[in-house]
């Protein structure tokens, strides 16, 4: 049976209402450590780092059909790995091996087929799978062997449980819209500072706000009245991710108006000119950037010893020689 991000405590199908203590005893342990947020904000190595592993990860979710599910669990694994692991730099195939083991580590919780040949098919480092299980078990180490996340979907069904819906299709409506929200929110740095409870909560509390506005005030004050959650950092929450809903809601909105306008002012056709000439600038320059990529170096990573290995091939030399460099992250020998 694959893991329950809803019942990341138990096995059992229907929710163990005798746990969710538990859950908000031990909820801190699966969060990034304390000034990981801080990092982001001050360190822009750290902040693109994450960046673009969550770039990554999304492509595999899509590409890979994978459940978003899994995809967020690996979001999970690492930004929990990062936060407690100095990344060292100038080494930009360790963000492909984390990306790459973490969902690993999360398709195997889940129960899902991950194919290392098919992620790997279009990359330009290739890794072997000694080297994936490696990196997954330094990945364990520094999580501490805690892979069963506890994540806002623990607590959904508990706060949705106290709100007077007596419609389960309603209640489904909510639970639902506040799951887009919990997705969405994921990808924000400024969010990591909350407890997954309190996502919870105010993602519900946003849906409620959008979907049942007039019932909104009981649900908000039935939260509210909840002993284990902090107001303070609940209205804080709730701020935020309204805010979000608001400008990807406007966003959207503005892609749409750009994309069915027509150019009626001299500055519309000043600006579609432009984009021409940018496109036939680009469309010139396109030939040598893929000979430059024809003749760029092919890396491969393979495990040697109790370190990793890194190769470089360059595939512009007739006779194919390798130039090796050892990196000086280690990765711990399977057992």
């Amino acid at each position: 049976m694959d893991f329950d991000l809803e019942n990341p405590l138990t096995s059992l199908k229907e929710h163990q209402f005798d746990t969710i203590p538990d859950l908000f005893a031990s909820e801190s342990d699966h969060m990034p450590s304390r000034n990981f947020l801080k990092c982001l904000e001050t360190c822009d190595f750290y902040s693109s780092f994450r960046q673009e592993a969550i770039s990554l990860i999304l492509q595999a979710q899509y590409s890979c059909n994978f459940e978003p599910i899994l995809a967020y669990l690996a979001i999970n694994y690492m930004d929990r790995f990062i936060s407690k692991q100095e990344i060292p730099r100038g080494k930009p195939w360790i963000l492909r091996l984390l990306v790459i083991s973490c969902l690993s580590l999360a398709a195997k919780m889940k129960n899902a087929h991950f194919s290392l040949s098919n992620f790997q098919r279009e990359e330009s480092f290739i890794f072997d799978m000694q080297t994936v299980n490696r990196m997954e078990l330094l990945i364990l180490d520094a999580l501490n062997w805690r892979m069963r996340s506890i994540t806002p979907f623990s607590f959904v069904h508990f706060f949705t449980s106290s709100f007077e819906l007596k419609d389960p299709p309603l209640t489904q409506a909510l639970k639902d819209r506040a799951t887009e929200i919990i997705f969405q929110a994921h990808n924000e740095i400024k969010l990591l500072e909350f407890k997954p409870s309190i996502i919870a909560a105010s993602a519900l509390l946003v849906s409620s706000h959008e979907l049942f506005p007039v019932q909104f005030p009981s649900f908000r004050c039935s939260i509210s009245s909840c002993e284990r959650v902090n107001r303070d950092q609940l209205i804080k929450c709730f701020n935020a991710l309204k805010e979000m809903v608001e400008m990807d809601w406007y966003n959207s909105t503005m892609d749409t108006v750009s994309s069915t306008r027509t150019p009626l002012s001299v500055l519309d056709r000043h600006c579609i000119k432009s984009e021409s000439q940018t496109t036939n600038i680009s469309a010139t320059a396109l030939p040598q950037k893929r000979e430059i990529k024809r003749r760029g170096k092919r890396l491969a990573i393979t495990a040697s010893d109790n370190m990793v290995q890194l190769n470089f091939s360059d595939s512009s030399r007739a006779n194919n020689s390798f130039s090796g460099e050892i990196c000086n992250w280690s990765i711990p020998q399977a057992p």
